[in-house]
């Protein structure tokens, strides 16, 4: 199973910080943010790593983190040049390094401190499918995909940004993958916001009923404005110092 973190994007809701280096690279306490899902990776057992990034900050990225050895992981680069493309488009670049394996995909700006890989052992041996995770929140439920489930955690609906939403479950950066994917992205079309949807590609998992869900106690997007990447750094340092993170 390989790796992917998607670490592209304008993060236009975080200049004047970001007119100068790419969100992921910013510092969440002691470490660069994209650190803390490179850990979550290796925890999770998974060796081989690319890394999508944009191409005006590629060099950064190569720079800070190398080959990986210094992680005992193995990266690699792609580069997503439409920075608006979406994270389906984003996913679909690394059809080359990962054609034919199944795939964990986790956005470059999501903290969490769930280890992933007891999840990963066992969708390995899944035959096809796909994995979504699930957080719930209090408020803010238009900015995110709205997981709607049954009493036995089985996915009945993901709405994108919903006026009235049916769950108080919302869909995170962490999504595990069959090796059908590739050619499920092929078959998307773009949103309304000239995006490749990743809710489109996990509802298409979800008409074939092989899409399941799973909830994790806490997790922040670092990325979507300053007040989450404050809180992201305290929580952070919390964590840390509790030594229920890395």
């Amino acid at each position: 199973m390989k790796g992917i973190i998607l670490a592209g994007g304008l993060a236009t809701r975080l200049r004047p910080l970001t007119w100068v280096t790419n969100k992921h690279l910013l510092p969440i306490y002691n470490k660069p943010m994209i650190y803390y899902p490179i850990m979550a990776m290796k925890k999770a057992g998974i060796t081989d790593v690319l890394i999508s990034t944009s191409p005006d900050h590629a060099g950064d990225f190569a720079e800070l983190l190398k080959d990986g050895s210094e992680f005992g992981l193995k990266f690699y680069y792609s580069i997503q040049s439409n920075p608006k493309g979406g994270i389906a488009n984003a996913i679909g670049l690394a059809e080359n390094y990962a054609r034919g394996d199944k795939i964990l995909v986790i956005l470059g700006d999501n903290i969490f401190g769930y280890n992933l890989k007891k999840d990963v052992e066992e969708f390995i041996n899944k035959k096809k499918g796909a994995i979504i995770y699930g957080v719930k929140i209090k408020n803010n439920f238009k900015q995110y995909g709205i997981i709607q489930l049954d009493k036995k955690n089985n996915v009945l609906s993901i709405e994108e940004k919903p006026e009235n939403p049916k769950s108080d479950i919302a869909q995170i950066g962490i999504y595990m993958y069959d090796e059908r994917v590739f050619d499920f992205i092929k078959k998307l079309k773009p949103s309304d916001r000239g995006e490749l949807e990743v809710t489109d590609l996990n509802n298409l998992y979800l008409k074939e009923k092989t899409l399941t869900c799973k909830i994790i106690d806490w997790w922040i997007d670092a990325g979507t404005s300053h007040d989450e990447l404050l809180r992201a750094n305290n929580l952070a340092a919390e964590k840390i110092y509790n030594h229920e993170l890395e």
